[in-house]
C-alpha cells in the first residue's frame, strides 16, 4: 500500500505548500517514487495556485505524473477564499471524486503527499473537519507550526487534537526571517517539555525519516 502522509498546519498561510514541496523532493531524492494531492483548495479564481506549484513540482521529480493536468492534482476548488464548508455553501464534500483522483495518482507512487486547506478544524461540510480526513485517508500528518509569538498556544492545541485521534503525526516548525525571537520566547518551553524542535528549512531530512517510520493505528 502506498505510504500516505498529510500535510497540515495551526492556520493558513503557514508553509504548507513550501513545506510539501520540500518533503517531495526529500523522499524522490531517497530514490522513491513520489506522488501528490491537493483535495480541495478555495480562493481559486483563475487556476488554483497552490495546485500549480505542486504540479510543477511533481513533475520535475516523478516523471510518471508528467500527463497529469491540474483538476488530477486538485481535483474539488472553489471560488472563494474560506473554509470548504462556506465557499460551498455548505454542501456535502464529494469524497468519491477524492477517492478517485487518489486512486488515479497512486498507482504513479510509493509515498503520496496530502495537502490540507488551512488548519486542522476546517469545517468542509455538516460532517468532516480536515482532522477527519487524516483518519478517512489512513494517512500519518505532518503538522506545520509558525516560530512566532503565539506558536506555543497553537502548537499544543492542534497537538492535542491529533493526540485525541489518535494520529500519529511529526511536528514541523516553520520559522521565516522575521522570527528572531523564537529561539528566545518559545522554543525554550517546548526544549524544557521534550517537544522535539525540528525546523523545515535545516531538518527536512530527519522529519521524513520520522514520518516514514510512523505506523498507522
Amino acid at each position: 500500500m502506498t505510504k500516505r502522509i498529510f500535510v497540515t498546519a495551526t492556520n493558513t498561510d503557514i508553509g504548507k505548500t513550501y513545506t510539501t514541496k520540500l518533503i517531495m523532493k526529500e523522499f524522490a531524492s531517497r530514490g522513491f517514487r513520489v506522488g501528490v494531492i491537493k483535495p480541495i483548495e478555495t480562493g481559486v479564481q483563475i487556476k488554483a495556485a497552490d495546485g500549480e506549484e505542486l504540479l510543477k513540482c511533481i513533475k520535475e521529480i516523478n516523471k510518471e505524473f508528467s500527463e497529469l493536468h491540474l483538476e488530477d492534482i486538485v481535483p474539488i476548488t472553489y471560488e472563494l477564499p474560506a473554509a470548504p464548508y462556506v465557499a460551498s455553501s455548505g454542501k456535502k464534500l464529494d469524497l468519491k471524486k477524492i477517492d478517485e483522483a487518489i486512486e488515479k495518482i497512486e498507482k504513479l507512487c510509493d509515498v503520496l503527499i496530502i495537502e490540507g486547506a488551512g488548519g486542522l478544524y476546517v469545517p468542509l461540510d455538516e460532517e468532516y473537519m480536515i482532522i477527519d480526513l487524516i483518519k478517512y485517508f489512513r494517512a500519518s500528518a505532518l503538522f506545520v507550526t509558525h516560530c512566532s509569538l503565539g506558536c506555543i498556544n497553537d502548537t499544543l492545541l492542534s497537538k492535542k487534537a491529533l493526540e485525541d485521534k489518535k494520529i500519529p503525526h511529526v511536528i514541523a516548525f516553520n520559522c521565516r526571517k522575521n522570527d528572531d525571537s523564537f529561539s528566545v520566547v518559545s522554543e525554550p518551553y517546548f526544549l524544557k517539555t521534550g517537544v522535539e524542535v525540528l525546523k523545515v528549512d535545516k531538518n527536512i531530512d530527519t522529519i521524513c525519516d520520522v514520518l516514514y517510520n510512523l505506523q498507522i493505528i
